[in-house]
């Protein structure tokens, strides 16, 4: 199941899109529940306790415009589509720091709305392949890789962070630490800074020679002799990326 976040300023637009994106979901069969928000701070106060997969946003609105409301929601989620809805072509450009998977004006096409919406739940679909599963005392527990913020090996136990500061601590483990995150390295997004540390470089909001800090305050330690692997690899991969943190 789908949930599908909107948010206009203006009711009339908020219906017509929120009718226009019902049409499409139940055309296409597409198990999804639909969100309006009429004002920005409802929205992000929403996100702070659930998670949707899809926004539609305008961009101008009261308090905060659709591009911060973007910038929030990728301080906590990179793998949810945004959509932008507006008026105004003017803020195109500005609107690609958060990623969005397009870019539409007003008055909408519908056609092209279903084609972008059919297009993010491919992409969705796709990304939810990207899954990490672990055995934990309550039971079998699936996240998504995007999700991890880092992993740490304790008392034979591997304890996972992920955004929103929430942990996941496993069952103890068979076999080794290494054995245990083989799959996970594989993914270009991770390094091991520690023998008993994996990071996600996402989530890294600053580095030193000792250590890492993440977003929500963790501190993950770097290994002196690890240090210019890790360094080189975390600087190849912003630079891959576009950019790179100072």
């Amino acid at each position: 199941m789908l949930d599908i976040a909107i948010c206009d300023d203006d009711s009339s637009h908020l219906t017509l899109l929120a009718a226009y994106t019902a049409e499409c979901i139940q055309k296409h069969r597409i198990e999804a529940s639909i969100h309006q928000f009429l004002h920005p701070d409802e929205l992000l106060r929403s996100c702070e306790k659930r998670r949707y997969q899809i926004y539609i946003l305008d961009i101008v609105m009261p308090m905060v415009n659709g591009i911060g409301v973007g910038k929030s929601i990728r301080e906590h989620d990179r793998e949810a589509i945004i959509l932008y809805a507006t008026s105004e072509p003017g803020f195109a450009l500005q609107s690609f720091t958060t990623n969005p998977i397009d870019y539409l004006l007003k008055p909408i096409d519908k056609q092209q709305l279903f084609k972008t919406l059919l297009l993010a739940v491919s992409k969705l679909e796709t990304s939810q392949k990207c899954t990490c599963m672990v055995k934990t005392p309550e039971g079998i527990q699936v996240f998504r890789l995007s999700e991890i913020l880092c992993c740490e090996y304790s008392n034979h136990k591997v304890i996972y962070t992920l955004a929103g500061a929430r942990t996941v601590t496993t069952c103890v483990i068979k076999g080794t630490f290494p054995h245990h995150i083989e799959e996970l390295l594989q993914d270009k997004r991770f390094v091991r800074p520690h023998v008993s540390f994996v990071i996600n470089m996402d989530y890294v909001e600053s580095f030193t020679k000792a250590r890492f800090t993440l977003r929500y305050g963790h501190s993950v330690p770097i290994v002196a002799k690890r240090y210019s692997m890790v360094r080189d690899t975390y600087l190849d991969y912003q630079l891959a990326k576009g950019h790179v943190h100072e």
